[in-house]
């Protein structure tokens, strides 16, 4: 069969990051396996070297443990790892959780402040830089904010960098910003969402035919090669994720209506079923399988 470029698709290994790549057949009970991913690899356009490189990072970043060599080795992922790529699964879950209820918030503002002394700059860097991955947003230097419940994870983070003693957490339902206690003008001055919504809008109008040339190719009985499945899913989610890693996951309740991150996301999930569907390939993909199986439950 003739390979057809899908529109929307910039082809193989085109700007595509090969960390993206390698997490992405990370499998659920975090291992990675060499000999899975190495042709991968290759239908999308990612050189041998390419791969070794990142492997090479991701060890010695403390992500991965390596036992093997070559194409016989396999990497387990560490505690780090572990927590690293559950991060980005259960923002995931949070996503369309609240996509699918319409709502998320119990109209508290939580609050994470901090007094890390100068000679811990390092850990106090760190520990910003940690609210700031957790979607919190500055109210003035040292006090963060937040919708969300994530209390927890500030202070898990604190007790890891030994600042805990310097940190303050507390939660209100009566927060004021600038003069306002407006919740979506609070949201809308504390956080960029009118960059993210462009982003997001970029991404739908760039693949946003996707899911209907695919549904036209399913009516035709027409199948995806490995070679065209492969690096269009992987370009396809690293765009999403350009957008989805810049997003604070405000709940519906703050953001602007409509919310285009929402949309991007069901144009990501729906794309996704049917490209798997038309796959000349009968088992399942491992190349993001755990995202597979994490919206096959909500």
């Amino acid at each position: 069969m003739t390979t057809t470029t899908v529109p929307g698709f910039d082809g193989p290994g085109h700007d595509i990051p090969t960390r993206v790549l390698v997490l992405g057949m990370t499998h659920r009970d975090g291992t990675l396996h060499a000999q899975e991913l190495y042709p991968v690899a290759e239908a999308c356009g990612q050189t041998a070297d390419q791969v070794r490189s990142c492997l090479r990072r991701l060890v010695a970043d403390g992500l991965f443990v390596r036992r093997g060599e070559g194409r016989d080795a396999t990497f387990r992922a560490t505690d780090l790892g572990v927590r690293t790529i559950s991060a980005t699964l259960e923002r995931t879950r949070l996503a369309y959780h609240q996509d699918a209820a319409g709502k998320g918030w119990d109209r508290r503002w939580r609050i994470v402040a901090f007094a890390i002394p100068e000679a811990k700059r390092a850990a106090r860097d760190s520990f910003r830089d940690r609210l700031l991955d957790l979607g919190g947003a500055a109210i003035q230097n040292g006090v963060y904010v937040s919708p969300h419940r994530w209390e927890a994870d500030a202070m898990a983070e604190a007790e890891q960098l030994g600042v805990r003693e310097h940190v303050t957490t507390a939660s209100t339902d009566d927060l004021e910003v600038g003069g306002t206690r407006d919740p979506r003008a609070i949201a809308a001055r504390l956080w960029p969402l009118d960059d993210v919504a462009a982003r997001y809008d970029a991404f739908c109008q760039q693949y946003g035919k996707i899911p209907d040339l695919l549904e036209s190719w399913r009516k035709e009985r027409r199948l995806l090669t490995e070679a065209e499945f492969l690096p269009g899913s992987l370009l396809m989610a690293t765009r999403f994720q350009e957008c989805f890693n810049v997003d604070p996951l405000l709940p519906p309740e703050l953001l602007p209506r409509p919310w285009p991150g929402r949309a991007a996301r069901e144009l990501l999930a729906r794309s996704r079923r049917l490209g798997i569907l038309l796959r000349d390939q009968h088992n399942r993909p491992q190349l993001f399988a755990p995202i597979d199986d994490l919206l096959q439950t909500l």
